[in-house]
C-alpha cells in the first residue's frame, strides 16, 4: 500500500527540532500526516528519530478482519463485539490473540524507530491489555508500568439480561418460570466501564539514566507534570470528549480527551521533541503535540480521519 504524507510546518518560537541523537535549534517545527498502513508508512521513518510513541490501536473494530483489513467473512464490528452480537453474547478469544501477532509486528517498528530510553504509551480495553504487553516485552520493550485512565461519564452498562433466551427455549412454561427464578435477574459478566488501560513501555535505555539522557534527552519523567494529582499518578481521572470537542472528531468510536494526552506528552517529552501516533484517527495526539509544542508524525489509513484531522490541527 502506498503513503501519502501531508507536510504542515508550525511556528513553535525556535524551539528544539528533532535529529536523531538529540535535539537542536530550529526556527519551524512540524506534523507530519500519513495516510496509508501503518506497518508500511513506519518503514520509511529513520532509525532512532522518534522520542515518544503514544496511540490507541485497533482492535477489531468497525469490519476489520482477521487480516486487518476493511470487510471480510470473518470481521469482527463494533468495539469488542463479534459479528453483530454485543460483548458477552460471543466471545472469541481469537480477538485477543491476533491483536497480540499484529502488535508484535507494529512494536518491533517501534523499538527500531524510538531513541534508547524511550516510552510508548499504548492504550487498551482493560481485557485486551495483557496481550499489548506480552506483544511489546516480546519485542524487546521494558514494561515500566500500566496507567488506569479513569472516567465516570459515559460510560454505558451494556450487561444483558438472559430471561428472553429462556422465554425462546423449547421447555415447559413451569420450567422456564423456575430457571429465571434461578438466575435472579443476573446479567452476562459486563461490568460498567469507569477506565481505559494504557500500557506504559520503554526502550532499553544506553548506561544509566544520567548518560541516556546526556545522549538522547529522554528516559526521565517529569515529576512536576500533573493532571489532577499532587504528583504524576497512574491513576488519571480524565473525563471522555464531550461537547465541541466530541463534535471535532466527528462521530470517531474511541477519540480520547486532548488534556489527557497532553498530560501524557509533557511527562515524558521535552518542547521540540517528536512524538508518533502511528494509530491516528481524527487527530487528536497531533493537536495536544501542537498544543504542548512537540512535533508529530501521525499515520492513519483513513483518509476522511486525515482530513478531520487537518482540519483540527488548524482550529487547535
Amino acid at each position: 500500500m502506498s503513503t501519502d504524507t501531508i507536510h504542515i510546518p508550525m511556528s513553535f518560537d525556535s524551539a528544539p527540532a528533532v535529529f536523531s541523537g538529540g535535539t537542536q535549534t530550529a526556527e519551524r517545527a512540524y506534523v507530519n500526516l500519513i495516510e496509508g498502513d501503518a506497518r508500511v508508512a513506519m518503514e520509511a521513518l529513520p532509525d532512532e528519530s522518534i522520542h515518544m510513541v503514544l496511540t490507541d490501536p485497533p482492535y477489531f473494530i468497525d469490519g476489520l478482519d482477521t487480516d486487518w483489513k476493511k470487510g471480510g467473512s470473518d470481521a469482527v464490528k463494533g468495539t469488542g463485539s463479534v459479528g453483530g452480537l454485543p460483548v458477552g453474547m460471543k466471545f472469541d478469544p481469537k480477538q485477543g490473540l491476533a491483536l497480540q501477532a499484529f502488535m508484535g509486528q507494529v512494536s518491533k517498528e517501534w523499538m527500531r524507530l524510538l531513541m534508547p530510553g524511550g516510552f510508548a504509551l499504548v492504550f487498551s480495553q482493560p481485557r485486551l491489555a495483557h496481550r499489548i504487553a506480552v506483544a511489546m516485552e516480546d519485542a524487546g520493550f521494558e514494561i515500566r508500568d500500566q496507567i488506569c485512565w479513569r472516567f465516570t461519564k459515559r460510560a454505558q452498562f451494556k450487561a444483558f439480561k438472559q430471561d428472553h433466551f429462556v422465554v425462546r427455549m423449547n421447555i415447559p412454561q413451569a420450567e422456564k418460570r423456575d430457571l429465571i427464578r434461578s438466575m435472579g435477574g443476573r446479567r452476562t459478566p459486563q461490568l460498567r466501564p469507569q477506565f481505559e488501560a494504557v500500557i506504559l513501555a520503554q526502550k532499553p535505555k544506553i548506561g544509566t539514566f544520567v548518560e541516556n539522557w546526556q545522549r538522547y534527552e529522554v528516559g526521565l519523567m517529569d515529576a512536576a507534570s500533573t493532571l489532577d494529582t499532587k504528583v504524576p499518578a497512574n491513576v488519571m481521572t480524565c473525563e471522555k470528549p464531550t461537547g465541541d470537542e466530541r463534535g471535532a472528531t466527528n462521530g470517531h468510536l474511541t477519540p480520547k480527551p486532548v488534556k489527557l494526552l497532553e498530560h501524557m506528552i509533557e511527562l515524558f517529552t521535552k518542547p521540540g521533541q517528536t512524538v508518533l501516533d502511528c494509530f491516528l484517527g481524527s487527530g487528536s495526539t497531533a493537536v495536544a503535540a501542537v498544543r504542548t509544542r512537540r512535533n508529530c508524525i501521525g499515520i492513519e489509513i483513513k483518509p476522511e480521519y486525515i482530513e478531520i484531522a487537518k482540519q483540527r490541527i488548524g482550529d487547535r
